[in-house]
Parts: C-alpha cells; sequence; structure tokens
C-alpha cells in the first residue's frame, strides 16, 4: 500500500469519515473513494468503480468490481455505528443488548439517575447530563442513530433538537401519533422547516404490531437496518 493511500485512509479514520479503497487485482494499483470523492492515487476511479465504492459503504460489505482493465476488489472502511439512546427505560433495555450485537456503540443519555444507573445497564457507556449537553460531545455524524424513548418533552425535544442539526442517519422518537404531532410543533417553533422534521421516525419503529417493551426495541432496529442499508 503505498503511502498516499495510507495516509487517505488514517485521514478518514480520524474525521470518521467513511472511506472505500479499490484495488486492481493484476497490477496493485490502488484508489481510495472517501466521501463520495475519489483521491487521486495510481487507479483512475470510473464512474462503474465510484458506484461499486458507494454500494460498499452503503451495505459495509466488500465485493468484486469491474475496472477498465480487470478486476477490482473494493473494500470499505466506514466508521463504526454508534446509536444514541435518550430515556433509560424499559424499551431501551431491550434495544440495547440487541443494537450492540448488531454492531452499534451504544450510548444511554438520561439525567435521572434511578433510570440510568449501571446497573439496569451494564457495559454500556451512560451518559447521566442533559440530552442537549450530550448530542453536543457525542456530535452524531453520518453514521450515527438517535432515539428519543422518554415522552418527556423536556429531555427529548432538546435531544431531537440537536441531532436535526447533525448528520445521523436515523432520528426516531416514541410516542403516539397525536402526541408526535404535538411534537413537530415544539420544533417547529425552534425554527425546523418540513424537510428537516420529516427526518424524524415518529412514532419509531415499523408499524409490526408491537406490544412488549422488547417487540419495540425489535421494530425500532428494524427501522434502523431498513434506513441504513436500503433507504441511505
Amino acid at each position: 500500500m503505498r503511502q498516499a493511500v495510507l495516509r487517505a485512509l488514517l485521514a478518514a479514520r480520524a474525521d470518521r469519515r467513511p472511506a472505500v479503497l479499490l484495488t486492481h487485482l493484476a497490477s496493485g494499483a490502488q484508489a481510495v473513494v472517501a466521501d463520495g470523492a475519489p483521491v487521486p492515487g495510481a487507479l483512475p476511479v470510473t464512474p462503474a468503480l465510484a458506484e461499486a465504492a458507494e454500494t460498499a459503504r452503503r451495505t459495509d460489505r466488500a465485493a468484486m468490481a469491474d475496472g477498465e482493465a480487470g478486476a477490482v476488489f473494493v473494500q470499505p472502511f466506514n466508521p463504526a455505528l454508534r446509536l444514541i439512546v435518550v430515556g433509560a427505560v424499559h424499551i431501551a433495555q431491550a434495544l440495547v443488548p440487541m443494537a450492540t450485537l448488531s454492531g452499534y456503540d451504544v450510548t444511554v443519555v438520561d439525567p435521572r439517575r434511578a433510570f440510568a444507573s449501571d446497573e439496569r445497564f451494564p457495559a454500556v457507556a451512560v451518559r447521566r447530563d442533559w440530552p442537549d449537553e450530550a448530542l453536543a460531545a457525542l456530535a452524531p455524524d453520518a453514521r450515527a442513530a438517535m432515539v428519543t424513548l422518554t415522552h418527556d418533552p423536556k429531555l427529548d425535544d432538546p435531544a431531537l433538537d440537536a441531532a436535526l442539526r447533525s448528520d445521523a442517519f436515523y432520528v426516531a422518537a416514541l410516542g403516539s401519533r397525536k402526541t408526535h404531532a404535538a411534537r413537530l410543533g415544539r420544533l417547529a417553533r425552534l425554527g425546523h422547516g418540513e424537510a428537516a422534521l420529516a427526518r424524524i421516525h415518529g412514532p419509531a419503529g415499523l408499524a409490526i404490531g408491537a406490544a412488549t417493551p422488547a417487540e419495540i426495541a425489535v421494530s425500532i432496529l428494524a427501522q434502523m437496518i431498513d434506513v441504513l442499508r436500503r433507504r441511505a
């Protein structure tokens, strides 16, 4: 691997930016596609290779592609997926281990110490500051998802406000349709337009008839995967 290629990959990793390495199998020539833009290298990035790189980035899967001079190995180097859960409630207790098993780095945010305890959430990062402060520190990016579960506007609204100002790929909030309509009104008064408000999945989760906390957690995780893999 040439130094320029390695530097491009390391720079993308340091900035939590997705990058894809393209390697021509016959010659060993390489190129990097970072944030959808080719980094100049020995391997020309054709439109077909750029499309293959985007597919690898979106699916997190390596693949083979046809280059102008033969087969090219397409390998994604994506930042770790993150999930920010606002509200240390029963649904969160089910969602956190499911998301962890699915490859997410999970952080639970709740200033209510009786809820956000290490006993209720072992082996996971727990922040007990207010959601706006936590979101400012966590800085959600395009590899981050956030869901609010508290039903309390004092906690949910600041988190949603911050998430809508970020590149988070998934933003969701638990609650009924009536609750969600009122929530959208409050966020609109904070300056969010229709396009931004449309990013919020509310009520959170796919409509699968979920009733228990575990089932609701399944529906939320399934919707996250759907947005990440198919709708992005």
